[in-house]
């Protein structure tokens, strides 16, 4: 089935309101799959434009771990991990067990674009990849998983006046549209310009 121009325009709305309304709601599968959908390219623009603006809120995304007296997983474009390699392609991973020698910084969502995902064309977006030899520690792909992992942090790591700003940014990186408000009041709105149109996303607070 070929899609019109039209047709496309209103997918990509839908995806948009779609991405900003499980961000602002918390619903982590549904966001996963909305993520899974999104390209590669407009998950590195989206990323881009808050580290800029808001990068306390990146910092908080894709923060890589470490085993107990192990290395931070390192960023890379394929998973490598190895008494020497702690390297992963996978947003918020740690190094593995076997590289133990000194400590590294952590790595956030602006290291895990960079060196993972670059431009967003290279085959890590939506799942990540592994390298072909040398990954003596490291566990397989999942279907998806790069896209899973954004979403559990985007729902489990941010504030609700952050979840505001990150809902805003997607629509508008998605859809292309001018972000008219984002405003926390005593229930969580984000209003975008999609085609023209008006787009409010709401959560009551409890």
């Amino acid at each position: 089935m070929i899609l019109n121009e039209e047709d496309e325009a209103d997918t990509v709305y839908l995806l948009a309101k779609e991405l900003a309304y499980d961000v602002v709601t918390g619903q982590t599968d549904k966001l996963t799959a909305a993520l899974a959908r999104t390209s590669g390219k407009d998950i590195v623009q989206f990323a881009n434009a808050l580290g800029i603006s808001h990068s306390g809120i990146d910092g908080k995304i894709c923060k890589t771990k470490a085993q107990s007296g192990k290395k931070y997983g390192e960023y890379a474009e394929e998973t490598e991990k190895s008494s020497s390699s702690y390297k992963t392609s996978l947003c918020g991973d740690d190094g593995g067990s076997e590289a133990s020698t000194t400590n590294n910084a952590g790595q956030a969502l602006g290291d895990f674009v960079a060196k993972t995902l670059k431009e967003g064309s290279n085959g890590n977006w939506p799942t990540s990849r592994k390298a072909k030899s040398g990954n003596t520690n490291g566990e397989d792909p999942k279907q998806n998983d790069n896209a899973k992992a954004v979403a559990k942090d985007l729902v489990k790591e941010l504030t609700p006046e952050e979840k505001t700003i990150v809902a805003g940014l997607l629509a508008k990186t998605i859809e292309g549209g001018e972000v008219v408000e984002i405003r926390a009041v005593s229930s969580t709105s984000v209003m975008v310009n999609a085609r023209f149109e008006v787009m409010e996303v709401v959560q009551d607070r409890e």
